[in-house]
């Protein structure tokens, strides 16, 4: 194999091992989240609303884990930084 196809390989099990994990591992913190503020509104069901908007915002925060690792997925697929210096360096 040239060094081309070697950093296309790559680029490709990088990506999916990025997306795959960065869409799994924020889906079970979601899914923790969530299962706590369920508890907490069952226990305290007066503080729903405070407890809703909390947990909206953090999930928030959790999905743009996932959003940013499917952007790092695309830019390793599609615009690929080493493809430049692999060709430029005569790689193959």
């Amino acid at each position: 194999m040239d060094n081309v196809t070697i950093v296309a390989v790559v680029s490709i099990i990088t990506s999916g091992a990025v997306i795959t994990l960065g869409t799994m591992l924020p889906a079970f913190g979601e899914m923790k989240a969530l299962i706590k503020a369920l508890e907490s509104i069952t226990q305290q069901p007066d503080a729903s609303n405070v407890l809703s908007r909390n947990l909206f915002v953090g999930l928030a925060m959790i999905e743009s884990l996932a959003i940013y690792c499917l952007v790092i997925s695309i830019i390793l697929i599609l615009t690929n930084p080493f493809w430049n210096f692999v060709t430029k360096a005569g790689g193959g």
